[in-house]
């Protein structure tokens, strides 16, 4: 028996399938071997509710508070602090009495009225009581687990403090001293959020798991991830139940109020090869995530259907959070001096 392969020639070649037929099995199989809701191509909605705001800087901003409607501060890599007094449409650049030849990396901010906070890395913590325009420097004890990564201002003198491992102090004196409130830290973490109850939830450093907190707990507690896609990053949804952001560029909420082992199937809103970074609602109630190559995606329908942003595709950088703030303003946090600023 011959079982030689037939001539090249006795196939058709390559060439002679339309390139429409090409593009469409291509999509199928891509279809096909997602999970959830997935396409291809979306719309681009017909107008923004984005503004971009011109920052002279080439840092990355990180995070932004205020301490009334108008005015509040920016921070982000470089030592990088920017100042607004028009409710974020114009910042002025800022400077900190720091040691020139630290290259700190101020990475959370938060105010309750004029009481002020600032942590960053490496070992940084800030303190101000009026309204940003000084700030005192509060020195952390050596013996601190890892790095300071999320500060809360609860008013009053007092704050809450996360570190880059899970660890999380209370102080009730402006900053004199802390309180722990875990036993063990959570270990490495990628990213860490605070719910407006007191709640946390981190995701680990390798996104292999996430552990969540509650007031009263002696410890984290730690559950797997819900698939074989690493976790990037997770947080609180309105009504307080979780959300996740996966590789993959997958979406997952939990599916059963109050059970955090609980999620619905993978969302996927595109399929354009960028992750998303961050989740979030808008303050009319609608949905957006963020990540790569200027990719800002927006669901008015809780993610079955989404649409592009387009003052958010023509900006040359990666969307790394979306800060929405009970006040009702909001900005998109971007690389390399990047930010949007929400007009409604």
């Amino acid at each position: 028996m011959d079982r030689s392969r037939p001539p090249v020639a006795a196939w058709p070649p390559l060439a002679s399938l339309s390139r429409g037929l090409l593009s469409l099995l291509l999509a199928l199989v891509v279809a096909v071997g997602l999970p959830g809701c997935v396409t291809t191509g979306l719309p681009i909605a017909a107008a923004s509710p984005w503004q971009a705001v011109p920052l002279d800087t080439k840092s990355n901003p990180l995070d932004v508070a205020f301490t009334d409607r108008q005015h509040g501060f920016l921070v982000g890599s470089n030592r990088l602090i920017m100042e607004t007094d028009d409710g974020g449409a114009s910042w002025e650049e800022r400077s900190l009495a720091l040691p020139e030849e630290d290259n700190f990396r101020l990475i959370s901010l938060d105010f309750n009225g004029k009481e002020g906070w600032i942590v960053g890395q490496p070992g940084l913590l800030l303190h101000s009581t009026d309204g940003g325009a000084n700030w005192n420097r509060l020195f952390l004890d050596t013996k601190l687990p890892g790095e300071p990564y999320l500060i809360t201002a609860l008013g009053g003198d007092t704050a809450e403090l996360a570190t880059n491992v899970g660890a999380i102090y209370r102080t009730k004196d402006g900053g004199k001293s802390w309180q722990a409130l875990v036993g063990d830290a959570a270990g490495a973490v990628r990213d860490l959020r605070r719910g407006p109850d007191g709640r946390y939830v981190s995701v680990s450093s390798l996104g292999n798991f996430f552990a969540t907190w509650e007031p009263g707990q002696a410890d984290w507690s730690v559950h797997p991830r819900v698939s074989s896609q690493r976790l990037q990053s997770m947080g609180f949804q309105p009504d307080g139940n979780l959300w996740l952001v996966a590789r993959g560029a997958q979406l997952r909420f939990n599916a059963e109020p109050g059970n955090v082992e609980a999620w619905g199937p993978a969302i996927i809103p595109i399929t354009n090869g960028y992750g998303y970074l961050d989740l979030a609602w808008d303050p009319q109630g609608n949905l957006w995530t963020g990540g790569g190559s200027g990719t800002l995606l927006t669901s008015q329908d809780g993610g079955a259907t989404w649409s592009k942003d387009p003052v958010g595709a023509q900006q040359p950088t990666n969307f790394t959070r979306l800060a929405m703030l009970p006040d009702g303003k909001a900005f998109v946090l971007g690389e390399r001096g990047s930010l949007l600023r929400w007009v409604g």
